[in-house]
């Protein structure tokens, strides 16, 4: 049972949630416009390819994530964690930067490998897309991170905007000049977040200051390696079943389950990452500053943020499923896309909570070798059930693999953190969310019904606005002052002085 919170928490609890409510909309814009421009692509590249070219497309990111985060993710964390904040010096950077290209070159093999393996009738193409989705990712993560240590808040949002802004607009028209090919949209997609990342290079550097690196590549490997191991043993939660799908069935099967993971996921994970991105350096820092007790007030409090805002969202992205596939997909989709809807969004909450909330008090710990477990758990359970059912059920059977993969690294993630810093777990506000979800579920889904003979846009957007409401009136009700700050937060990033 978690221990009731002490002197230090009772500091710690109240001021965390405004500093993460400001920090959540100082990322929103930055993680909200990436994701508008992901399910924008969506809707385009659903129409301007057939569902054989959209699944190689998909195919080629999840690669390219796969292996981005066993090679490089692991940087950000580590520099975030060891290169300090504000005043950023230039020997941190050169040492990182070094690590960096070794870790691209080897992520670059390790995809032509994975082409010949996945995808051999059509493996110099996909090898290729994969090879451009890693530079560009590796340019832009560093100097994102770099911006990120420094504190530019706004400067890292505008970045993101504009990555978004080209990620949409060069694919589209890449495939007026080249139609029908997955390798145009993807190199045209990579070479938009190229640009982006060497502008926010460019950005990052020009405040960076002379000076010895802070650590040493000892320390770096130190905490890096484990990540690494983390992210190899956690393959099995990052897309495996997609694999199992092409292996199984075909590309088009991918394509199916790739569109319904982007639509039941974007909203949800948007709201993760938001909170995330500022709450991580701030977790860290009062780890360090004021001891684990203060830093697990600060995660309780992430902890419930973040499902006071994602299982809403969760509630009305199951109860508009069809009306969204309707809207978004071309007709070939219908059907097979929105029954999955239900069963993604707990996956990627279960999979959030473990990495922001429970993943972070390993990482406070400077510890994160000890995620291996949590990522192995999923790993076995993510492939075990891939294998179990993906046969019989395809992409329902893909998407019941993820959940309790996702369930079991969960389960034994908060088996970790327990043992090294107990998070107060606040039930008052995880049984409110509860709630509210289901009000904000069932108004959607009565509302959508009552205009079922109305067009599917208009079903949409009657439900969306009729659960955006209640979701919105059940908060203000049984969270006033939080309401009320977020209010204040919101009117002051809309004055002309703010910042």
């Amino acid at each position: 049972m978690p221990r009731r919170p002490n002197g230090v928490f009772a500091m710690v609890l109240q001021p965390a949630m405004p500093m993460l409510l400001r920090s959540t909309l100082i990322y929103a814009p930055a993680v909200l416009l990436t994701r508008i421009s992901a399910l924008l692509l969506l809707v385009i590249a659903t129409r301007l390819v057939d569902q054989t070219e959209y699944g190689l497309l998909t195919l080629v990111v999840t690669v390219g994530e796969m292996t981005d985060v066993a090679m490089t993710n692991w940087l950000r964390v580590a520099l975030l964690r060891l290169g300090g904040r504000t005043e950023i010096s230039s020997g941190s950077l050169w040492l990182a930067g070094r690590v960096l290209i070794a870790a691209t070159t080897v992520a670059l093999i390790a995809s032509f490998v994975a082409a010949l393996f996945l995808v051999p009738e059509r493996w110099v193409e996909f090898a290729i897309a994969v090879s451009g989705y890693l530079v560009a990712s590796a340019v832009g993560r560093f100097a994102l991170t770099v911006l990120q240590m420094q504190q530019r808040h706004l400067a890292y949002s505008m970045l993101e905007f504009v990555r978004a802004v080209l990620q949409l607009v060069l694919p589209i028209v890449a495939f007026l000049i080249v139609r029908n090919s997955f390798l145009v949209i993807s190199l045209a997609s990579s070479s938009a977040a190229l640009l982006a990342g060497l502008i926010a290079a460019v950005t990052a550097l020009s405040r960076v200051l002379p000076g010895p690196a802070r650590f040493t590549y000892r320390e770096f490997f130190a905490l890096g390696v484990p990540l690494i191991l983390l992210a190899l043993v956690g393959f099995g939660l990052a897309n495996t079943e997609r694999l199992f799908l092409k292996v199984y069935y075909d590309a088009g099967a991918v394509a199916v389950f790739a569109a319904a993971f982007a639509l039941a996921r974007q909203p949800i994970e948007m709201i993760a990452n938001a909170i995330n991105i500022g709450a991580f350096p701030e977790v860290v820092s009062r780890f360090d500053e004021d001891g684990p007790d203060a830093a697990a007030g600060v995660l309780s409090n992430l902890l419930g943020l973040m499902l006071r805002l994602s299982l809403p969202a969760a509630a009305l992205l199951t109860a508009l499923a069809a009306d969204i596939t309707a809207v978004v997909l071309p007709p070939t989709y219908h059907g097979a896309v929105d029954r999955l809807f239900p069963i993604i969004a707990v996956a990627v909450i279960a999979g959030n909570v473990m990495s922001f909330v429970y993943g972070n008090v390993a990482h406070a710990h400077k510890r994160p070798w000890l995620l291996i477990f949590a990522n192995g758990a999923g790993t076995i359970g993510t492939v075990t059930f891939s294998l179990l059912l993906i046969p019989q059920f395809a992409e329902v059977g893909a998407a019941l693999a993820l959940a309790l993969g996702s369930l079991m690294a969960l389960a034994t993630c908060i088996v970790i953190a327990e043992r090294l810093t107990p998070i107060p777990v606040p039930w008052r506000d995880l049984g409110i969310s509860i709630l509210i979800a289901l009000g904000t579920g069932v108004a959607a889904a009565l509302v959508s019904r009552a205009a079922n003979d109305m067009l599917p846009i208009v079903r949409l957007m009657a439900g969306g606005l009729a659960g955006g409401a209640t979701f919105l009136g059940m908060n203000t009700l049984f969270h006033p002052e939080e309401t009320r700050a977020l209010v204040g937060q919101v009117l002051l990033r809309f004055r002309p002085n703010a910042t």
